[in-house]
């Protein structure tokens, strides 16, 4: 039967216990580690000069010969250790290998920090014997925690991401767990040994088992950072919207300045077009192939988008999809809305019975579906026209992020310094916005409907930091 695997990782950090885990591994015939392999300051250990006949600088140079080296020079199946600051070259090359089994060897963040701490003040970073242990209480730092708190976190974050996606499972552990034979012999199953060990190595001792309270020197300061981090992501926004592609062909180019107008849909795209346009023409309608080939034939290009206001954004979209009728009149989705979504427009274009309490009311109706859209609560698409802003700049990433991001409310000034970089002089801005019809914005805006759209879009006022209207 061939073995499931041809390796093994475990993913750990330092203080974590993976020494202690390591050495007990070790005991299973079949299975070998080899330490820290990839650390980038040594290679297993400091002391270890070569391992296969791979030298520290050859595995340097490239890695994954590192990586045959051990499969092919181990009788059984071969691991080690890794952790987030180890070669990154490894982990590409192996996290959506299947067959590499992962480990995820995990701690108490606290305990594996102040662990760290009295290590560097103690220069003893293993035990092998109780009698040599040296006991110094640590200094914590706030600061110091948080940084590498978030640090761990979103790379175990970025371990679970990757093995989803490549449809694995890996066997979690925690230091806590690696002190029960009876998970370290579960363990040796998930990576193919059936040999069962009945007592640990012994070879490390544990060296602080103190309360925390009893091994830091500033307590108080430790309940006060871990008292600020929202652990259970609180405040998280969440975020049910699909991804988007960069929608390149919707880019607008401008030959004569050497600018890029990456459009989000409802903004201001036709305002800014046509004053690009005084320029010199513009062109549209680019593959990501041919707008690459022009920006290597244009040096010195610049890219900019536009954001606006959400609920200035909103009204738009509402008046130019679902009551002007026209090219760009979404006739489906406003047949749904007023069939399955409860919200009121009119079957034709309005006309003079349609007041401004109608026009509001179907506006709030129609925010309350889009809520709903956003959250994947609906069988209608997510349209690029009232996607949340942040997730259409996401997937301008996909291809290129713009360089200036501006606000439609300050067009002028964020325009007049992407001119300065180019080196172009121009007095002659961009024409006022056109109210919408068939009310204007002003006419219907209150606390109720900026509440409102506040909520639907928490995320882009958070990440851009939109105002109330006025403000």
């Amino acid at each position: 039967m061939t073995p499931q695997f041809d390796c093994f990782i475990i993913f750990a950090e330092m203080r974590t216990g993976s020494n202690f885990l390591e050495s007990n591994l070790d005991q299973f015939p079949g299975l070998k580690c080899y330490g820290e392999a990839f650390n980038p300051y040594f290679m297993v250990s400091p002391k270890t000069k070569e391992l296969f006949g791979v030298t520290t600088r050859a595995r340097d140079k490239d890695p994954l010969v590192l990586v045959e080296a051990i499969k092919k020079g181990t009788d059984g199946l071969p691991g080690f250790r890794f952790f987030h600051d180890h070669d990154p070259r490894v982990f590409e090359a192996l996290i959506d290998d299947p067959r590499c089994a992962k480990v995820v060897l995990t701690r108490n963040h606290l305990e594996a920090y102040v662990s760290r701490k009295i290590a560097w003040e103690t220069d003893q970073w293993q035990l092998n014997d109780v009698k040599d242990v040296i006991k110094k209480r640590a200094t914590f730092h706030g600061w110091e925690f948080e940084r590498l708190f978030y640090r761990m976190k979103d790379f175990q974050l970025q371990i679970k991401d990757r093995l989803q996606r490549s449809g694995q499972t890996a066997f979690y552990i925690d230091y806590e767990d690696a002190q029960d034979l009876a998970v370290l012999n579960g363990l040796a199953r998930f990576l193919g040994v059936d040999h069962e060990i009945t007592e640990f190595a012994g070879t490390f001792k544990k060296q602080n088992p103190e309360s925390l309270e009893d091994k830091v020197v500033n307590y108080d300061k430790l309940l006060e950072t871990v008292g600020k981090i929202d652990v259970f992501d609180l405040h998280r926004i969440p975020n049910f919207e699909p991804s988007r592609p960069a929608a390149v062909t919707t880019y607008v180019l401008s030959e004569a300045t050497g600018m890029v107008f990456m459009p989000v849909k409802g903004g201001p795209k036709e305002r800014v077009q046509d004053w690009m346009n005084r320029f010199g023409e513009t062109q549209a309608g680019f593959s990501q192939k041919m707008l690459r080939k022009w920006k290597r034939e244009h040096k010195g290009h610049r890219s900019f988008t536009v954001l606006r206001h959400p609920v200035e954004r909103l009204h738009s979209v509402f008046c130019h999809h679902f009551l002007r009728h026209g090219p760009d009149t979404y006739w489906d989705i406003k047949h749904a809305l007023r069939e399955s979504y409860g919200v009121e427009v009119p079957e034709a274009e309005p006309d003079e019975s349609w007041s401004v309490e109608a026009h509001k009311q179907a506006f709030v109706q129609f925010i309350d579906f889009v809520d709903r859209n956003l959250k994947g609560q609906t069988g209608i698409r997510v349209d690029a026209a009232w996607a949340s802003q942040s997730a259409v700049l996401q997937g301008f990433a996909g291809f290129a992020l713009p360089d200036h991001v501006l606000r439609e409310d300050q067009l002028e000034e964020g325009l007049g310094g992407l001119l300065a970089e180019l080196g172009i002089t121009m007095s002659d801005w961009p024409a006022a916005p056109a109210e919408d019809q068939p009310f204007a914005l002003s006419q219907i805006y209150d606390t109720e409907i900026e509440k409102k759209i506040r909520k639907l879009y928490q995320r882009d006022y958070m990440m851009f930091g939109f105002r109330p209207l006025g403000r």
